[in-house]
């Protein structure tokens, strides 16, 4: 009797036991994450206009998928340019706190930071695909989140257009001499190529760029390719619609966030962003490779906007000049350098196996 007594007490103590650990478990957070989750509510702002097909949506898909995978724990409210903030403060306003992530592209901030025109396009550089290899697998994205760290942000890609056009022109470009003393809305190296040929280069948001077209502010614009280019009506402001887009191969678009706010973030938080910024990437670049040519028929066809390829030597005086800017720059500026110096190296490795694999396939299509 006396041994039956002393082994429900031990089974008591056991059952008490095992409930102290459960209840010290709570009180110290171990147990799942899941029942002591904080909620986050989040604001980005980007750098488009209102209901912008691709970027636009692009980015509410983000958010969407980050509830949805956070189980409604990290809400994100997304606004337009103009909406919250200007397109041009995005950077500033995401890196002094006001709101905690931004969408838009790295070029946008060369008076900041010159070297961050790399990690959305260099002319006659890297396509989409190049891009990519560099920036996950090349040690390219690591190097973007060092020069964005002074500034308190994090970047990710989030976004790829593929090879866009060449740009709108309210006349012909038949030789390099029709391009000097032209007003053009041409961002990133691209515009100090075009500087260097004697245009103009004007910065301005994607809400603006028709009304100056239109207007004659600007004489030309790059814009993105036929299925934005559409939308914004530019076939209306100008007939002639060059190619390729030698500026911007395949320019990344960036989503920014500030650093406080991500390390607030728990792990599976950030991984959540991580991948849904991933997913994002894929979707815009697959979007715009579906879209473009029926866009580009409807320019042809309908709009009888007039698609031309700039002349060869146009192309080849504009490559020079890129060599030019491009080493005039990394003298200036030592940041510029040394990210110039990673991407060449990368560039390098991508061009010699691109040789083998893309290039000499689209040749043996051509046969």
């Amino acid at each position: 009797m006396e041994d039956k007594k002393k082994l429900q007490r031990r089974e008591f103590i056991k059952k008490v036991g095992a409930g102290s650990l459960v209840a010290g478990g709570l009180a110290a957070g171990t147990t799942p994450v899941r029942a002591a989750r904080k909620r986050f509510n989040w604001k980005l702002t980007t750098t488009w206009p209102p209901n912008f097909p691709i970027f636009q949506d692009g980015v509410k898909r983000f958010a969407k998928d980050v509830k949805k995978m956070s189980g409604g724990k990290l809400n994100i409210s997304v606004f337009a340019s103009g909406e919250l903030i200007p397109a041009m403060q995005t950077f500033d306003a995401v890196s002094q706190g006001s709101v905690q992530m931004g969408h838009g592209a790295g070029y946008y901030w060369i008076g900041k930071i010159p070297a961050a025109a790399f990690f959305t396009a260099v002319p006659f550089g890297m396509n989409a695909q190049g891009m990519n290899a560099w920036l996950y697998s090349g040690g390219g994205l690591a190097l973007w989140r060092e020069i964005y760290e002074p500034f308190n942000l994090v970047p990710f890609p989030m976004g790829n257009t593929g090879v866009q056009m060449g740009g709108w022109f309210r006349k012909k470009i038949e030789s390099v001499a029709d391009l000097k003393g032209l007003k053009m809305r041409i961002p990133g190296l691209g515009g100090k190529v075009m500087a260097k040929a004697g245009v103009n280069p004007v910065l301005l948001a994607g809400g603006e760029i028709y009304t100056a077209l239109d207007r004659g502010t600007i004489d030309a614009t790059e814009w993105v390719g036929p299925f934005h280019d559409e939308r914004l009506g530019l076939y209306r402001a100008a007939k002639y619609y060059y190619y390729p887009g030698w500026h911007e191969p395949g320019p990344t678009l960036e989503l920014t966030i500030n650093r406080e706010a991500w390390e607030e973030l728990p792990k599976e938080f950030q991984l959540i962003i991580e991948n849904a910024a991933t997913a994002s990437n894929l979707w815009m670049l697959s979007e715009f490779e579906a879209r473009n040519l029926d866009s580009l028929h409807t320019l042809k066809n309908k709009y009888k906007v007039e698609v031309l390829e700039f002349p060869a030597d146009v192309i080849k005086q504009l490559r020079q000049y890129t060599a030019e800017v491009l080493d005039e720059e990394a003298k200036k500026d030592a940041t510029f350098k040394k990210v110039y110096d990673a991407y060449n190296a990368y560039r390098k490795t991508n061009d010699a196996w691109n040789a083998i694999s893309e290039a000499s396939y689209a040749k043996a299509l051509r046969l």
